[in-house]
């Protein structure tokens, strides 16, 4: 079987106009580079003839391999099915709508083999969407650099390339696509650069994205920063701040008894416990805590009763 160089992983909804001259495109450049290649594109349940098109395609190039779902399941789906197929020796992420440029490839690839990067991120520094997108992009870009350590202006740009061990080590799953290089530095692929690339302007059709994709990458964000640190031990978390706040409440119901106590005892004014605001809420810190302890005895509870709690990444070994 000959080795093949580049696999090109396409995700598309509704981009019939457009994959004719990017399959073109692509093919233009690996003949170019005499890269051996192949192009993988994944209709996400397309309601135009977009998979008509693909069909087209494949009689005039041997080179393009077609998923077709049937329905729409997102990006995150498509890039799963597209990384579980491909073969290539690096890998590409791309999206059908040309405001990637193919161009980009031969560099990253050559900083993937030759650096030795595991993953290269896009960085469209000059983009040519509008304001009301690039303003929340940047403060989600930032968000995301804090949270996770990872030093890219741009985790959201879909052209990206992975060494293929990447690939085959993580799990894309709802709308996790945003945050590939994180799951892959959780998977220990820490060797994570970047490389400014073109930006093109849309020729055809309209974006599929709105503004409640920021809402969705917030939330997952959180889901990913949380499993990344405590997945296998959600003890640590939920235990922890359980007994925290019961320690705080309870040692605070303490406190309002003794003081009521020590009042009385001396005939000072006092107030009846129950009449005081404090105690109450100490008695809420009290069962929050309680249940936040239970929550993480659960979460335990189901980790180790889990199919994959002994499920790990061995990169090498020696016999």
């Amino acid at each position: 079987m000959q080795k093949i160089d580049v696999s090109v992983v396409v995700p598309l909804f509704n981009e019939a106009e457009s994959l004719p001259e990017l399959m073109a495109w692509i093919d233009r450049v690996a003949k170019e580079h005499k890269l051996t290649y192949e192009v993988i594109m994944v209709d996400d349940g397309s309601s135009d003839n977009s998979w008509a098109v693909v069909e087209e395609l494949k009689q005039r190039y041997a080179t393009l391999r077609g998923i077709s779902f049937r329905r729409n399941y997102g990006k995150s789906a498509a890039l799963y099915c597209g990384f579980a197929a491909a073969e290539g020796e690096v890998v590409f992420t791309m999206d059908a709508d040309l405001q990637d440029s193919p161009d980009e490839i031969p560099e990253m690839r050559r900083m993937i083999l030759e650096e030795g990067y595991d993953l290269v991120s896009g960085w469209k520094k000059k983009r040519y969407d509008p304001i009301g997108k690039r303003w929340p992009s940047k403060f989600f870009n930032w968000t995301a650099r804090v949270a996770s350590g990872i030093k890219l202006n741009d985790f959201n740009c879909g052209l990206k390339a992975y060494r293929k061990k990447v690939i085959k080590s993580i799990e894309v799953y709802g709308e996790m696509h945003r945050f590939i290089p994180i799951l892959a530095k959780k998977a220990g692929f820490r060797r994570i650069g970047e490389k400014v690339v073109e930006h093109r302007a849309r020729k055809y059709g309209y974006s599929k994205f709105g503004l409640e994709r920021m809402v969705k990458g917030y939330l997952d964000l959180i889901s990913i920063l949380f499993m990344s640190h405590f997945g296998r031990s959600p003890m640590y978390l939920f235990g922890s701040l359980g007994t925290l706040m019961f320690l705080l409440g309870g040692g605070t119901t303490v406190w309002v008894i003794a003081e009521k106590l020590w009042k009385q005892a001396h005939g000072l004014p006092l107030r009846a416990v129950t009449d005081q605001p404090l105690f109450y809420l100490a008695m809420l810190a009290v069962i929050l805590g309680v249940q936040l302890f239970l929550a993480g005895f659960l979460g335990e509870l189901i980790n180790r009763n889990s199919s994959d709690r002994n499920n790990y990444l061995i990169d090498k070994t020696l016999d």
